[in-house]
């Protein structure tokens, strides 16, 4: 596994990427984190430095991200975006002993019906190679910082480093599963920053906080899928409230 330590000190806060990321896309969260504890990241499989290799199911990645946890030697809180969201509330599902805490952002449970089909096509559509970390930034625009994160040089430009066969696999799992029972399983406080301009299916990610006994929900005014990236501030403010009223800082 590859793992990256952002520093600070006191209980594990473990950043957990969304699909086509990696640990390194949380740079910036863990700068004003590690005042909350000890920020950790890792690549999830098929992800970054991460192993490559199935089976793509939300079971393997939580198995990957539990062991990471049980090295830390306590609870961690765990702070998730999008895929990581879920594999966030997940591990808490499964393994509460290992999870103090979630936040997950901008993902939601219930995908059974939607396909890979429409995100192929776009992902088909994205102008590979890019010639430049300048070129990636201006095509995905708000979510520019995000993406160069995402891709490595190679000897004709810049490319996506995980596969996207890989990505196809592992997000058509969703399009098949009910993830409800998973959230309704979650006993720790868990927080849940919906962006504004989501493409989540609609009042799931309140519906989340509602049946979660400890759940709290807040929509990020103007913000897109990436929401520490495209309303950093509200970000912010929402994850530190949270963890303030948790840790007690």
């Amino acid at each position: 596994m590859s793992v990256v330590d952002f520093g600070g000190d006191g209980r594990p806060i473990v950043v957990m990427h969304g699909l086509m990321g990696r640990a390194r896309t949380w740079w910036r969260v863990a700068q004003w984190l590690r005042r909350y504890g000890h920020v950790v990241g890792f690549d999830a499989r098929g992800h970054g430095r991460g192993p490559r290799g199935g089976p793509w199911t939300t079971e393997q990645f939580v198995a990957d991200a539990a062991a990471l946890v049980r090295s830390l030697g306590e609870p961690a809180v765990l702070i998730g975006h999008s895929m990581g969201g879920l594999h966030a509330w997940s591990l808490a599902a499964t393994h509460p002993e290992l999870v103090h805490a979630v936040v997950v952002e901008d993902m939601a449970p219930d995908h059974r019906g939607r396909t890979v089909d429409t995100w192929r096509g776009y992902f088909e559509s994205w102008p590979v190679p890019f010639q430049s970390l300048a070129h990636v930034r201006d095509f995905f625009g708000d979510a520019g910082e995000y993406f160069t994160e995402c891709v490595e040089e190679r000897s004709d430009g810049y490319h996506l480093i995980a596969a996207l066969d890989d990505l196809y696999e592992i997000a058509s799992e969703w399009g098949r599963r009910d993830y409800w029972p998973l959230v309704e399983s979650v006993r720790c406080p868990m927080l849940v920053i919906e962006a504004e301009h989501t493409f989540m299916p609609a009042g799931q990610q309140a519906e989340m906080a509602r049946r979660a006994p400890e759940g709290r929900h807040v929509v990020a005014p103007g913000a897109g899928h990436v929401v520490h990236d495209s309303a950093p501030e509200f970000y912010r403010g929402a994850v530190e409230a949270f963890l303030s009223e948790l840790l007690g800082r």
